[in-house]
């Protein structure tokens, strides 16, 4: 009956389905939820190589949002963060994300909900097979709908980091770098990325 149905929405998600929200709410700790569109996704959590390399690239970043002296700073990265984004919300969880640290209020660590609201100006996403076409698909059209700037999709299995601007009609491939040779990608090209210790065990 249409008055159960209203009953049973969520406080903090109405806009979502209720089957949506209790699968989402419900999901096992093995399991990353996300939603997108309104649809539920549950996704087992990262193999070892995928973790390590998302780890270590958050390592290697930390000029930018740990800084030493004579570092860049100017950033506040988190791994994993829970993103709720849009008004419905879409709920999505990034390897890595960062947002430029005037963009970031003073509770930012602490959001009074769930998620973290404000949108990234990067994220990454390391890919698998099980994962990638939602990375590069919807997950990449949502990013480019809450002006988040820049976007890395980074294969272990291929070893190869693409860099992506956002630009007005959609994304810009700023370019696809492999091999040893320490790398400048943008928006951390100020310091060279050591891309090689991202694959090796």
């Amino acid at each position: 009956m249409p008055g159960d149905a209203a009953h049973a929405l969520d406080a903090e998600l109405p806009l979502l389905r209720p089957d949506v929200v209790e699968g989402y709410r419900s999901a096992a700790p093995h399991l990353v939820a996300e939603v997108i569109d309104g649809e539920l996704s549950l996704m087992t959590r990262p193999r070892p190589r995928h973790g390590r390399s998302a780890m270590r690239l958050g390592t290697r970043l930390a000029a930018f949002d740990d800084p030493g002296v004579g570092d860049p700073g100017g950033w506040v990265i988190l791994p994993e963060p829970e993103l709720w984004l849009g008004p419905r919300p879409d709920i999505v969880v990034p390897d890595l994300a960062g947002w430029r640290r005037e963009r970031v209020p003073e509770d930012f660590l602490d959001p009074a909900g769930v998620g973290i609201r404000l949108p990234p100006d990067w994220v990454c996403e390391v890919l698998s097979p099980s994962t990638e076409k939602l990375d590069r698909g919807r997950k990449l059209d949502l990013f480019h709908r809450e002006g988040v700037r820049h976007v890395w999709l980074l294969s272990p299995v291929l070893r190869t980091l693409e860099v992506f601007r956002r630009a007005d009609i959609g994304w810009l491939l700023v370019g696809v770098f492999d091999g040893a040779a320490p790398v400048r990608a943008e928006p951390f090209d100020a310091v060279p990325l050591d891309l090689a210790g991202l694959w090796t065990a």
